[in-house]
């Protein structure tokens, strides 16, 4: 005889006895009697059910954690590491710099289509058949570049390799939405949003050591294709679906089978969608809860230009660097390691600090949620010292100055990008929630697009305006940028209270006050 409980609305436990009959069919006067309330067919997670994501063990779900972050580490450090084998790809192609810029670029580029795809078709058909499609077919396209022919076809698969890589850009975020409650979220996410400064501080290291010691740019997409490949083997055998109203789909399935009642559903299950409207929802969504929301358009600007800045180093650390400092490829590389420093101990940081101030908020506003506007404190402090960052790294960039000096900018840059994206990644999860990987898809492609763009200038803007005046210009503009989270920390209850996704609705009287 097998239990199944099924938690009411009234959250009473009842507990369902399936027993099997001759006939293979259950009757309904077999099973006790619920309160006539509540739907005695409908699945829901009861209290403490394992099948619940957020109930599995902490070592489970700090597993899937770290390996949500090695995947976008993944993505990313492909991103970036072919950009120190260019010279490389230039001889053996024949292409100019312009076009050698693209193929870092159109990766990037890639990021833009693969969010609007795979974060609404996770939220219709679960994070783990989306997982482990795109990736496979991303190694096939790592492997492709590592055998391409010619330009075209190089561009090509680069472009198609950045769309299936961007998975986990979208749905990783969400994937630690599924499996932490909003108090321990932080601390996930301050340990995940290392990854995506890791990638491209990574990339340009490794890249460089393989072009110092002439090895060949082939071997480099044939390192990313097993990096991707074991990833995707992993994906295979230990990523569970985690995705709530799929999970209870699959419960409600298991019931039906096990009992020949098909009068027993999940709530996913009454969403009746044509093939049109789910077309209509996968790819038209996230830009519909874009445009209709404030707060997600500003933070989406702010975070595009990070994102930019961030991938137009890749351009500026050898004009500064190789040319102006003579140092070598490999060791070029090593100057991205400050950013990634940067960004290891911004997360310490918040695992130190700002948690314990959330954890004392979750108990303050229990047994409501903690208004999202906390989660802008960190992107408040470091907002301004990002803009510094670059006022640094441009007037220390003189060749006669100390090779130290615009080094340790980088550590101010990592520490600003990553407490500005995890303040704002947790800000979108925590207010978007059930279409947060709609959410955080247009966040993506918009910048990514922003990341794609600026690299395919800098050489221009970093030449006609010489580093110091290029990086001022930035910092001007970062520091333009830097009250964006103030002003969310004020009005966001207001915009929230009119918003149609955001899950609280009108937000308890305590979160006006977050204001």
């Amino acid at each position: 005889m097998q239990d199944l409980t099924i938690i009411p609305t009234n959250s009473t436990t009842a507990t369902i006895h399936v027993v099997p009959f001759p006939n293979a069919k259950e009757s309904v006067a077999d099973f006790p009697k619920k309160e006539s309330s509540v739907d005695p067919f409908l699945i829901r997670f009861y209290e403490n059910d394992p099948d619940n994501p957020k109930n599995w063990s902490s070592a489970r779900r700090w597993y899937l954690t770290m390996f949500s972050g090695l995947l976008v580490l993944n993505a990313t450090f492909a991103s970036s590491a072919p950009s120190a084998m260019l010279p490389a790809l230039m001889e053996h192609f024949t292409f100019s710099s312009e076009v050698g810029n693209l193929v870092v670029s159109l990766f990037v580029a890639g990021y833009c289509v693969g969010p609007l795809i795979w974060g609404p078709l996770s939220e219709q058909y679960g994070r783990r058949p989306v997982f482990v499609s795109t990736f496979f077919i991303y190694v096939l396209f790592e492997m492709a570049s590592a055998l391409a022919k010619n330009t075209g076809s190089l561009l090509v698969f680069r472009f198609l390799g950045g769309v299936f890589a961007a998975c986990p850009l979208t749905n990783s975020g969400a994937l630690l939405g599924d499996i932490w409650d909003p108090k321990r979220l932080g601390i996930a996410m301050s340990v995940f949003s290392v990854a995506p400064i890791a990638g491209p501080a990574i990339g340009p290291l490794v890249g460089g050591y393989l072009a110092q010691n002439n090895v060949s740019w082939r071997w480099l997409f044939w390192i990313l294709t097993i990096f991707a490949g074991v990833c995707w083997v992993f994906i295979v055998l230990t990523l569970p679906e985690t995705f709530q109203p799929i999970i209870l789909v699959h419960k409600a399935r298991d019931v039906r089978k096990r009992t020949g009642d098909n009068r027993y559903y999940a709530p996913f299950e009454l969403r009746k969608l044509s093939f049109a409207q789910r077309i209509e929802s996968i790819l038209a969504r996230p830009f519909k809860v874009l445009f209709s929301e404030p707060m997600l358009m500003a933070i989406t600007v702010y975070m595009s230009f990070v994102y930019g800045c961030l991938y137009m180093l890749f351009e500026a650390y050898p004009i500064v660097f190789t040319e102006g400092h003579q140092m070598s490829a490999g060791s070029t590389g090593l100057t991205f390691l400050p950013i990634l420093i940067g960004g290891v101990f911004s997360a310490v940081l918040y695992v130190v600090i700002f948690n314990p101030r959330y954890e004392r908020r979750a108990q303050e506003f229990a047994p409501n949620r903690v208004p999202p506007e906390y989660r802008l404190e960190m992107a408040m402090a470091a907002a301004p010292f990002f803009a510094i960052a670059f006022f640094w790294f441009a007037w220390t960039s003189y060749p006669s100055i100390s090779i130290w000096a615009p080094l340790m900018s980088g550590l101010l840059v990592g520490w600003g990008v990553c407490w500005i994206f995890l303040s704002l990644l947790n800000y979108i999860i925590d207010a978007y929630l059930m279409v947060s990987a709609s959410a955080l898809a247009a966040n993506t492609v918009v910048r990514s697009l922003v990341g794609a763009g600026f690299p395919l200038f800098a050489d221009q803007m970093y030449n006609k305006l010489n580093p110091r005046w290029a990086s001022t210009l930035l910092g001007f503009v970062a520091l333009a940028m830097a009250p964006i989270p103030f002003v969310l920390f004020r009005f966001g209850p207001t915009l929230r209270m009119k918003s149609k996704y955001a899950p609280s609705g009108k937000p308890p009287a305590a979160a006006t006050s977050a204001a």
